[in-house]
């Protein structure tokens, strides 16, 4: 499938907007309501196994997805701002909150992802803070980005989440 090319036509989710998506482990879509097809463009058939990055906007820092990645492997949760592609290169911003499933036994069993609209607030700090990782990353990679981000993090005295929850 043939990635779309992004527009500046940005969609602003409702105050009472939830997109919900269940991945299984390896991130392909196995579940999404029905605002998460709505938004995202693509028919339920579109999506349904199809890797969840499919919806990766090429303004985001590749960092934010391994922190992301790395999380939900260790079983913990995330909270990200998350920049999405819709079908026709539109876009809209979600704040999302992704967990971990456990079966019975206690092994991950595929990863669940809600999402709502951020605040303003936290998009003014987070989009050029994503700009700034952006331009490290084409510069110097990955690692680059994530010794920039680790630095102002540093800076701000906090950790990743404390970081991101202080912003909505």
């Amino acid at each position: 499938m043939q990635r779309p090319q992004p527009t500046m036509t940005e969609r602003i989710l409702n105050e009472d907007d939830f997109i919900v998506s269940k991945t299984d482990l390896k991130g392909r879509i196995i579940y999404g309501n029905k605002m998460f097809i709505k938004l995202s463009g693509y028919s339920e058939k579109e999506l349904l196994n199809k890797p969840h990055s499919i919806l990766r906007h090429p303004d985001m820092p590749k960092i934010i997805f391994k922190f992301l990645w790395q999380r939900i492997q260790n079983g913990e949760e995330i909270f990200a701002y998350v920049k999405n592609l819709c079908k026709d290169g539109a876009y809209y911003w979600v704040l999302a909150n992704v967990t971990v499933t456990f079966d019975k036994n206690g092994n991950p069993r595929d990863y669940h992802s809600v999402r709502r609209k951020p605040s303003q607030k936290a998009l003014e700090v987070i989009k050029p803070l994503y700009e700034k990782l952006l331009s490290e990353e084409r510069g110097g990679g990955m690692e680059a980005s994530e010794r920039l981000l680790n630095k102002i993090l540093e800076e701000k005295g906090v950790g990743y989440d404390e970081f991101i929850l202080s912003l909505q």
